[in-house]
């Protein structure tokens, strides 16, 4: 893969791989303490990822949440806060979700070519809509990232964004939290889906720590995929 930010992968999922259940309301996998953790990870990074399916169920605003935060981004020269960032398939997002509605720092949203046209004169000025190829391409997507300044990507689901940033070998650094409770439900979504992942039983990451937070538990691998 061509130059591309350094790229962690941040999920929270039940003991048994799951990250949320299949009621219409969003199971919380995780605590204050751990959204405070998360909010200091997000404000060390440059931009932030999820999918048009997350976009679409749980309607995130993808902000740094702390006004201290902001400030200290601020005074190293930073927006105050991260550049958000998804991908689409078939151009179904919302005008008025918060991602395009909240935060002043850009909007970014890869598109097929197919898409990407009528998607762009939809969104307007909320967002800027980036051709990324037939089909799209996360090569596409990494590189026009960096051609752009971001040298740390965050990324945040769902489960179909996490399988193809890891089985795409893209992921230099994954944060698991781990949540004391099963879900049980094969309709539920889950961490990852089906594929071919080069992190396997021959080349497993590097267990790089291990965080008591309250009753969850943090992993934090390194995957060895370099950024060249």
């Amino acid at each position: 893969m061509s130059e591309r930010p350094y790229v962690l992968l941040s999920c929270a999922m039940s003991v048994d791989g799951y990250i949320d259940d299949a009621t219409p309301e969003r199971l919380r996998l995780s605590s204050p303490a751990d959204f405070d953790r998360v909010d200091t990870v997000r404000a060390g990074c440059d931009a932030i990822l999820v999918g048009a399916g997350t976009v679409r169920a749980d309607d995130p605003q993808l902000l740094i949440r702390s006004p201290a935060r902001k400030e200290q981004r601020a005074a190293r020269g930073m927006p105050s806060d991260l550049t958000k960032v998804t991908l689409t398939w078939s151009g179904d997002l919302d005008p008025a979700a918060k991602f395009f509605t909240t935060g002043s720092a850009p909007k970014l949203v890869y598109a097929p070519a197919g898409t990407a046209g009528d998607l762009a004169a939809r969104l307007g000025d909320l967002a800027e809509v980036v051709d990324a190829g037939e089909p799209l391409t996360l090569d596409t997507v990494l590189g026009d990232l960096a051609a752009r300044g971001v040298r740390r990507l965050m990324v945040e689901g769902g489960g179909g964004i996490h399988t193809l940033f890891l089985t795409a070998g893209a992921v230099d650094e994954l944060q698991l939290v781990v949540a004391p409770f099963l879900i049980g439900d094969p309709s539920a979504p889950r961490f990852v889906g089906s594929g071919v992942f080069p992190q396997s039983p021959e080349h497993p990451m590097r267990l790089e720590e291990i965080t008591r937070i309250g009753n969850l538990a943090l992993l934090r691998f390194l995957t060895g995929a370099g950024r060249g």
